[in-house]
């Protein structure tokens, strides 16, 4: 049967996009990339696939699941399927190294960064920094890892008291930090390579700024404060063209077509990108409060694909 097959490894996450799919009555199955066994001596069956693989499945204790999704994507490409986020998306979700490299290509303006490989090069690096600096995860998520330092004795601090959690990659980041003119980040969701919303959110409580209900207060229910439900608000005309016409080549250059991306804006003006998301969720409150989902536009176009695949397999048969 030809349907949508999503690639995931977090059932948490998943059931905003379960619901919006079954809404519009697009038929899907599950991939839990964590537990399903593929034989690559056989061929994919037919259908559209949807990569939501995730930098922090480790946390999870899903360890290998990203690279073995990443033999199953290219297992996928080889045979010629439709594939949404595919190997070259899923790569960059696994490095902020590559993501910086291939965003500057695009003139993409982010943080000054610098790479160490154990808590030695870590502190020689930072001795190294003038002024403030950010430490996070090479392959991170959920803003795991990401701490601000006044100055390299604080970071020695921190590593003495075993305060620094070891990369599952073993790669340190040293980054710049920007000094923002109010305390949010903003998020530019896409899909198929187009601008859905932008979502300012709150840094005030820390770095873990992950959109999903289950990573909120409460788990699934919606946040319980006030303060909580200020935390994601979803920007109305929101208004940057050249920030956003150099995502959108960014992003049809990296084949990727549903993705959120993270900028902060200095003192200045100026907008710094430090995170890509192509595994990207969506806070439920948010779009309440604006009146759109982002889930029904996603199922929408993984429905169009599906549509497209079936003439394409009409016209293979002709």
């Amino acid at each position: 049967m030809n349907k949508i097959y999503i690639l995931h490894e977090n059932d948490e996450w998943m059931q905003p996009f379960r619901s919006a799919l079954i809404a519009d009555r697009v038929p899907f199955e599950e991939w839990h990339m964590a537990r399903r066994l593929v034989d690559f001596d056989q061929s994919p069956p037919e259908g559209v696939f949807y990569s939501r693989m995730s930098a922090s499945a480790h946390t999870r204790g899903h360890r290998s699941s990203p690279e073995y999704t990443a033999g199953v994507l290219s297992w996928l490409e080889a045979h010629g399927r439709r594939v949404v986020n595919g190997s070259q998306a899923l790569d960059l979700e696994l490095s902020k190294l590559r993501q910086y490299q291939a965003l500057q290509q695009h003139r993409i303006q982010t943080p000054r960064t610098w790479a160490a490989r154990d808590e030695t090069e870590l502190t020689v690096l930072a001795e190294q920094w003038s002024g403030p600096f950010i430490t996070k995860h090479n392959r991170g998520g959920k803003g795991l890892g990401v701490y601000l330092f006044q100055h390299s004795k604080a970071l020695a601090a921190a590593i003495e008291d075993a305060r620094i959690e070891l990369p599952v990659d073993g790669i340190y980041l040293v980054q710049q930090y920007i000094q923002s003119h109010a305390p949010f980040i903003t998020r530019c969701e896409f899909i198929d390579g187009q601008l859905v919303y932008a979502v300012r959110v709150s840094t005030e409580n820390g770095f873990e700024l992950c959109p999903a209900d289950s990573c909120q207060p409460g788990g699934n229910l919606c946040p319980a404060t006030k303060d909580d439900l200020q935390r994601f608000q979803i920007i109305e005309d929101f208004a940057e063209p050249l920030l956003l016409k150099r995502y959108q080549a960014f992003l049809q250059s990296n084949a990727i077509e549903v993705a959120g991306i993270e900028f902060i804006t200095d003192e200045n003006g100026r907008h710094w990108t430090y995170d890509i998301n192509t595994n990207t969720n969506y806070n439920r409150t948010a779009e309440e409060r604006a009146k759109v989902s982002a889930p029904r536009q996603l199922a929408r176009f993984l429905g169009s694909l599906l549509d497209d695949n079936v003439e394409h397999l009409k016209s293979a048969v002709i």
